[in-house]
């Protein structure tokens, strides 16, 4: 093959510029030579120049193409295949990888059909800088998203994403007048104000934190969303919508033992599911599962962590003497920490108390240990206090009572009133069920 000094120059410089390698191609008969300033290329075993093209690549293919690249290739070094490309077109590219000195490079393969129609050029240029900048971009597009869709605190999906899901339902709705059935489920966390204002926003972020796990862990199979604040939802479709009911009862389950332990948040929910025949736009859904969730909330609000015991009242059933020795070694325990405080603690199963010697003898009582004790008690409250005591050990059973003791008047053993500062408590066993109720009370 003859190559004038101009095409030299030609090929010179464009090779200086942008290419690995050039093939100059003589269609008729098959010929190339190529043009190289790459050591890397230098070095392979490929020729320099040959007698065809079309059967050397092929020959020469496994010497310097991945693998994995090699079959669609072949195709390319077809002769007819070339050609038929470039008829559509005279510039045609495709991306392959290349194995240089034991390192995977990515490379463009551009051929060019030259304006004589005899002629084609091939150009091999390493992309591997521009690759990598493209998927650095799309990382940092990724994360842009991710940022944009995705809450800081719990990792969940935010309600930026929350709002783009429910448009794309809504674009559906209005498009077919129809969906498959899926649900929604409310949740907001009691009382988180109140954790944030006694004991910090550090302890608010670790409920939120908590929720989301319990949430995203009793609905594996679906979306969940905090929309900000103490409030998420959960998209239920397929597995998870097909076992709603299930769900829901397994999440306010586990809330209530949440209350009676005192171990974790406190988590109202609500559900409510698409009815074609009522629900053109995902906000209708929304607005029923919202309301579900604060009849809810209201329910959480108003129990007491000695429902679903017997009545107390009207416990006859003695207590065992292995259930009062653990009785007296709690007792024992609260007494060596109550320093000059009275200590009161009572089995909630069997509704059997003790209390300190020091308080019988200050208030007249009949013996340390008592059945009913609370009735018992009351009777030596100031009438004018009792609203307020009443309401004060409601809060505790209930598990809404802020960090703070309970102040009221009690009649001494000489008839005379004093103040007493209480601090009560609950606690409660391995499933969550509460167990003993108590206190310590400071005389002022």
């Amino acid at each position: 093959m003859i190559i004038d000094n101009e095409t030299n120059n030609l090929i010179a410089i464009s090779l200086a510029k942008h290419y690995e390698c050039v093939y100059f191609i003589d269609i008729e008969t098959n010929n190339y030579i190529v043009f190289t300033d790459s050591e890397s290329v230098k070095n392979t075993e490929y020729p320099n120049e040959g007698e065809d093209f079309f059967v050397d690549a092929k020959k020469n293919a496994d010497l310097f193409i991945h693998p994995d690249d090699v079959e669609f290739m072949l195709k390319l070094y077809d002769k007819e295949e070339m050609l038929s490309k470039l008829s559509e077109s005279d510039v045609f590219s495709i991306i392959f990888r290349a194995v240089i000195d034991g390192k995977i490079y990515h490379m463009r393969h551009v051929d060019i059909m030259c304006k004589d129609r005899k002629h084609i050029v091939c150009c091999l240029e390493n992309i591997e800088e521009e690759i990598m900048r493209s998927e650095e971009k799309e990382r940092d597009l990724q994360s842009a998203k991710r940022i944009a869709h995705h809450d800081a605190l719990t990792g969940v999906r935010n309600s930026n994403a929350f709002r783009e899901y429910a448009d794309s339902i809504d674009s559906k709705l209005e498009a077919e007048g129809n969906h498959s059935p899926f649900g929604i489920v409310m949740f907001d966390i009691n009382d988180l104000k109140r954790i944030n204002d006694t004991r910090g926003h550090s302890f608010g972020d670790e409920a939120i934190q908590n929720a989301s796990r319990i949430i995203c862990n009793i609905y594996k199979h679906s979306p969940v969303f905090r929309m900000g604040g103490d409030e998420f939802i959960a998209f239920l479709s397929g597995h998870d919508y097909e076992q709603r009911d299930d769900l829901l009862k397994k999440a306010k389950s586990e809330s209530l033992a949440n209350k009676r332990s005192r171990s974790g948040p406190v988590v109202a929910c609500g559900m409510a599911v698409y009815d074609p025949q009522i629900d053109h736009k995902i906000d209708s859904i929304y607005d029923r599962a919202d309301k579900k969730m604060y009849e809810n909330k209201k329910e959480i609000k108003t129990l007491s962590v000695k429902d679903g015991f017997n009545d107390m009242e009207k416990i006859n059933e003695p207590i065992p003497d292995e259930r009062k020795r653990l009785l007296d070694g709690l007792f024992g325990a609260m007494f060596t920490v109550a320093g000059e405080g009275y200590v009161y603690l009572n089995d909630m199963k069997y509704d059997f108390s003790r209390w300190s010697l020091s308080l019988i003898d200050d208030f007249g009582l009949e013996s340390v240990y008592m059945y009913h004790a609370e009735k018992i008690w009351e009777n030596y409250i100031h009438p004018d206090d009792m609203s307020a005591y009443k309401d004060a050990v409601d809060a505790v059973l209930s598990g809404n009572a802020e960090v703070k003791p309970i102040v009221y008047r009690a009649r001494a053993k000489d008839g005379t009133y004093v103040f007493l500062t209480t601090r009560g408590f609950v606690l409660s066993d391995k499933e969550g069920n509460p167990e003993y109720f108590g206190g310590i009370m400071i005389r002022k």
